[in-house]
């Protein structure tokens, strides 16, 4: 089996709902922060899952977004398929698949998520499914209201619900391309691939707990821009300044299972790292610290180290304020 993987992204869609932005940028260039798009991170995001090739279905205003990225974007291969008028994501898709050879990730342009994929791709192609979907838990549209015989007792805003939706990623196996050229009577794959290969037993699902947002409408768009102040992208995760001040910084690191972050020190930096979530470990080269849930590890100034993630690691870095104090000694990624 080729290890070779090729990332698919729907990026033709007219996104109605958040006229009139969308009357002049479609909406996978709609900005979270200034030049850093929907789609720039969904690039970045498959580039460091090891994906080097990325076809966009383009339609609306798809000339835009040629004129972004070209056909070579930070190392990564891009080919455009474009769609005249709305043929659905099934024509869509059915006619990018018809362009490859090997399993394929599959994208909704509109979704901003955290989500590892390569831990997806790695997962995937261990089992036996044909298609692999994305899970997300479902956030309520309103406020949820707890009451007994006489009274309200609880009010909770917007809350997390334990139900799961679609996340918009997928894995489809080259087995699985003859589904998606058949006849159906609907356009979206919701509708006519998926059902049939459900039916048959031959889709798994893939959940794992981080941010994740569809970008709607505006108050969404809203939403995905307050998460990403102050939050810097990275090959292995982000790290997000919550405090800066001249007294102390406080920042969330979160690193991706399977990724680690350069080995570097910091001169003058003294830091503590609060583990909050997942499992990892810190090289002090080849010396390594444990870092698991609730555990805290003090790194001192000129000590070299690389923060490992063994399953998805989030962290609540409290330092001396020095925040441009990174010196790499040995770097991993092409960035």
């Amino acid at each position: 089996m080729s290890d070779r993987v090729v990332g698919i992204i729907f990026a033709g869609g007219y996104g109605t709902r958040l006229l009139p932005l969308t009357n002049t940028t479609p909406k996978p260039l709609l900005e979270l922060k200034s030049d850093f798009s929907i789609l720039n991170k969904q690039i970045m995001d498959l580039k460091y899952a090891g994906i080097k090739d990325i076809k966009l279905l383009i339609g609306h205003l798809g000339d835009k977004i040629k004129s972004k990225f070209g056909n070579s974007y930070k190392g990564v291969n891009i080919q455009y398929l474009t769609e005249k008028k709305p043929m659905g994501t099934l024509w869509a898709l059915s006619n990018a698949l018809k362009h490859i050879d090997c399993d394929a990730i599959v994208r909704n342009g509109d979704v901003v998520t955290d989500i590892n994929i390569k831990n997806l791709i790695d997962s995937s192609r261990k089992g036996d499914n044909l298609v692999v979907i994305t899970v997300t838990k479902m956030q309520s549209p309103y406020g949820i209201i707890e009451f007994n015989d006489r009274n309200i007792i609880d009010f909770k805003e917007k809350p997390t619900l334990d139900l799961f939706i679609n996340a918009g990623v997928y894995y489809i196996k080259k087995e699985a391309f003859p589904y998606f050229t058949q006849n159906y009577n609907k356009n979206d794959i919701e509708h006519t691939v998926f059902p049939v290969l459900v039916e048959e037993r031959k889709v798994g699902h893939y959940y794992e707990k981080c941010f994740w947002r569809s970008v709607d409408g505006i108050k969404d768009l809203e939403t995905v821009r307050k998460e990403f102040d102050f939050r810097l992208e990275t090959p292995w995760g982000y790290e997000k300044t919550i405090v800066n001040n001249d007294k102390y910084l406080v920042k969330e690191l979160y690193i991706k299972k399977g990724f680690c972050t350069s080995m570097h020190y910091h001169p003058s930096k003294d830091e503590s790292m609060h583990i909050m979530d997942g499992e990892g470990f810190i090289n002090f080269q080849g010396k390594k610290k444990s870092a698991d849930k609730g555990s805290v590890i003090r790194i001192e100034p000129n000590k070299i180290h690389s923060i490992v993630a063994l399953d998805n690691l989030r962290i609540f870095e409290y330092s001396t304020p020095h925040p441009n104090d990174t010196v790499r000694v040995e770097d991993y990624y092409d960035r």
